[in-house]
């Protein structure tokens, strides 16, 4: 398997593309297939075996709640 670089980006969207990503996300959950997103120009595979996560943090008068996808390419 090719290593790839690592990588950390945060990339905004309008409104109505995050909602879209998360309807094609949640449709790719329910159907137990894998889901396929481009993230600043890369294209990334996330494998059904995938865990999933919602965090919450908090910080003086910021707040902020991800929704995280990992997995470990093998």
């Amino acid at each position: 398997m090719t290593n790839k670089a690592d990588r950390d980006i945060e990339k905004d969207y309008p409104k109505a593309e995050f909602v879209a990503k998360l309807r094609r996300l949640a449709d790719s959950l329910e159907s137990e297939s894998k889901f396929e997103i481009q993230i600043a120009g890369e294209r990334i595979y996330v494998p059904v075996r995938a865990k999933y996560n919602i965090e919450h943090e908090r910080e003086g008068d910021e707040e902020e709640i991800e929704f995280q996808i990992k997995w470990t390419n093998v």
